[in-house]
């Protein structure tokens, strides 16, 4: 009778893969080696994910997810709208000066060519909170008419990367990295 899948042994996989895949990137880091620095077997990886791609897929939906807690963890849903986007904007910064590795990896899942419509699609779900927030700041016409949803979105994650960018170089500006990167961004998109 074979074992029960651990949840350790998953998530020391997953550990395994993220520093690999960040040292290395996604196609160097064979799973053999991943498996080795998990201290499993490589029969064991596989009785966990059935093929790479799966990791991979598997990978980008924690990564995901772990982002997502940390952007909306006390969220605060009835305050303001630029007091909600702060928050995302705040959390997301610390999440990335936290988890460098997972953020290298992430920027890397991001662009693979292996990722599922289901991963991209379970890798959005819980950010739906947040898109809300923009099409409310939009039906209240606090943001421009002329900006799209998704330009919205994608330009806070672009000044967030590199607001973090900036952070890892000269700590001592962080602060004022961070205040004017959120000002550049709501700028941007407000009337």
């Amino acid at each position: 009778m074979a074992r029960p899948k651990s949840e350790d042994r998953r998530n020391a996989i997953l550990d395994a893969a993220t520093r690999l895949f960040a040292e290395r990137g996604l196609t160097a880091a064979p799973t053999s080696e991943i498996s080795k620095l998990a201290g499993v077997a490589e029969g064991t990886l596989f009785t966990y994910f059935k093929t790479k791609d799966d990791l991979i897929n598997a990978l980008y939906r924690e990564i995901k997810l772990e982002l997502a807690d940390a952007m909306m963890s006390d969220f605060p849903r009835k305050k303001s709208v630029g007091t909600r986007l702060r928050h995302v904007w705040d959390r997301y910064v610390n999440w990335g000066i936290a988890n460098p590795k997972q953020r290298k990896v992430l920027a890397q899942l991001m662009v693979s060519e292996v990722l599922t419509r289901e991963s991209r699609d379970a890798g959005s779900a819980p950010f739906v909170e947040f898109q809300a927030v923009i099409r409310d700041a939009m039906e209240q016409h606090i943001f421009r008419n002329d900006v799209p949803v998704e330009l919205i979105s994608k330009s806070l994650a672009a000044l967030v990367e590199a607001t973090i960018d900036l952070t890892e170089v000269n700590r001592a500006k962080a602060k004022q990295y961070r205040d004017s990167g959120f000002q550049m961004f709501w700028a941007g998109i407000t009337k």
